[in-house]
């Protein structure tokens, strides 16, 4: 199985933005595994610790295969969500490792 971690810091900089940015990029990205079979399990979670050096959004994703991962990456309903996400991030880190 392979996991797929992302983590994003948000553009917003106060607490309403953050909270809207960050519920708009869930919204997002929960709705997928009703369209992408691929996906094992899908979470979204924002950072709960005040910590300035710490990403704001994490998405954790489970694949059976790389091949799954690599589906999901490139499907049309993904790529849309990428877009919401996109506009309301500044800066992105992943980490995809074998479970």
């Amino acid at each position: 199985m392979i996991r797929h971690i992302v983590s994003w810091k948000l553009k917003a900089e106060d607490e309403p933005g953050k909270a809207l940015a960050a519920s708009e990029i869930s919204a997002a990205l929960t709705a997928l595994p009703a369209h992408i079979p691929e996906i094992l399990s899908l979470t979204v979670a924002r950072n709960v610790v005040d910590d300035e050096k710490n990403y704001d959004v994490v998405l954790v994703a489970d694949f059976e295969t790389a091949d799954g991962l690599s589906a999901y990456q490139v499907h049309p309903e993904h790529i849309k969500a990428a877009g919401v996400v996109g506009a309301r991030v500044v800066a992105r880190a992943c980490v995809d490792f074998e479970v």
